[in-house]
């Protein structure tokens, strides 16, 4: 104990594992971004897929196992530290090129992508705890912009490098033999560099406190519905996923349909990623005005670059607008996810971050249902309507509820606690 209490906190203080923990969230952007550009016309042009609702299937996949492993993997990382779950989900991702690249149907690519969900579950919940423990409370929102700022920046190389590869070669096997190589490097990394940071967040907050040490079903009702601000976040969490799903289906198959090269769908759909690289300044900004400001701008810039997509026609047009929803995702994104940092107790905040992840990552699931739909039985541009005016209305819910979290500019205040028994102890749950 005498040694844990000497631990202290700061980027600067820990650059070598916070540095560790960037190349590895880059590491799991690059993992689902070499399925951005390529996996969608793989399965329209060479196994045969003529159905939007079955091409969306891959994503439905992915989304709901990312979201219910998110939910445990905040809860895991409380119980068993964050570097055995980061460990698992990368040692998840190694059948994973081996998938794409001999899948005889399409049915083979969906169930692959349940191991993509649970590689994204575990290891990105896992390095953005470890960048909150290491960073501390003073710069948890650089930490997250950070972490998101990387993460996205290597969906969007995956994205442009994949679709690069498969315009000089093929569609597979090539571009899936540098998906290879990142998911090895990645995991030997994990385990034999990365240490174990838990440590860090138990230093925070008083284990006294009447909000410390919440059951597991405590925060999943607190972070879901019993706090007014953090339903918020959590519905938008869950909408502006759609976004992202959007540029994961529907935009390289409705540019595609509209006479853009591969290549050239790999750019648009990597630029929208590579404006996230953007978080790093607005997750420090957050720390300098509060979060629910550049959230608020965030939904309503995002839904507006989407719906101005359909309105529009050229390759430099596209790219502009998928610029602008980007640069709306980078305001809004890494902020979201700082609220139940802000808002839940060091005993649990694992815990509240996975609960908020997990409807957030929900929203890949819904969202793939809904464009497959809407571009199944009306139109491609139909899939953009749906997602911009879903982030408009989810932007006014945000408006309209979301207090501020931060500890220096905060209104939020938790709910008050439970009736306590006679003895004085804390109320079961």
């Amino acid at each position: 104990m005498s040694e844990s209490t000497r631990l202290t906190q700061g980027i600067r203080e820990h650059l070598g594992q916070f540095s560790l923990h960037v190349l590895l969230v880059f590491a799991t952007g690059l993992t689902i971004g070499s399925e951005r550009t390529v996996v969608p016309i793989l399965g329209e042009e060479v196994l045969g897929v003529e159905s939007f609702l079955v091409i969306g299937s891959f994503v439905v996949s992915f989304g709901f196992v990312k979201a219910l492993l998110n939910l445990y993997a905040g809860k895991w990382g409380e119980t068993y530290g964050r570097k055995p779950v980061l460990v698992a989900g990368w040692l998840t991702a190694l059948p994973i090129p081996v998938v794409l690249i001999y899948a005889p149907s399409w049915s083979w690519i969906t169930v692959g992508n349940v191991l993509l969900g649970v590689n994204q579950a575990l290891t990105w919940s896992m390095a953005i705890n470890a960048k909150i423990d290491l960073a501390g409370p003073d710069q948890r929102g650089l930490a997250v912009g950070i972490d998101e700022a990387f993460g996205y920046t290597g969906v969007a190389a995956g994205a442009w490098l994949t679709g690069v590869i498969a315009g000089r070669t093929s569609l597979r096997p090539e571009p899936f033999y540098f998906l290879a190589v990142v998911v090895v490097l990645a995991t030997l990394v994990s385990i034999f560099l990365v240490r174990e940071t838990v440590q860090f967040a138990q230093l925070e907050g008083d284990e006294d406190h009447h909000d410390a040490n919440l059951p597991f079903v405590a925060v999943l009702k607190r972070a879901t519905y019993g706090d007014r601000t953090l339903f918020a976040a959590a519905q938008a969490g869950h909408i502006e996923n759609f976004v992202d799903t959007l540029f994961w289906i529907a935009v390289p198959l409705y540019l595609t349909s509209r006479g853009l090269a591969i290549e050239a769908v790999g750019v648009v759909v990597g630029v929208h990623s590579a404006m996230y690289f953007a978080q790093i300044a607005t997750g420090g900004l957050a720390d300098r005005i509060g979060r629910r400001p550049p959230v608020v701008v965030g939904m309503f810039v995002a839904g507006g670059g989407v719906l101005g997509m359909v309105f529009v026609e050229g390759y430099l047009a596209w790219t502009g607008l998928a610029a602008v929803s980007g640069l709306g995702m980078a305001l809004l994104y890494p902020n979201l996810m700082t609220v139940p940092g802000d808002a839940a107790h060091p005993t649990w905040r694992s815990a509240g971050m996975g609960v908020y992840r997990m409807w957030r990552d929900a929203g890949y699931g819904v969202g793939a249902i809904l464009i497959g739909v809407a571009m199944q039985f009306a139109s491609a541009e139909a899939a953009f309507y749906v997602t911009g005016i879903a982030m408009l209305l989810s932007g006014v819910v945000v408006y309209l509820w979301m207090e501020e979290t931060h500890p220096d500019f905060g209104t939020h205040e938790p709910p008050a606690p439970a009736a306590t028994p006679a003895s004085g102890g804390p109320a079961e749950d």
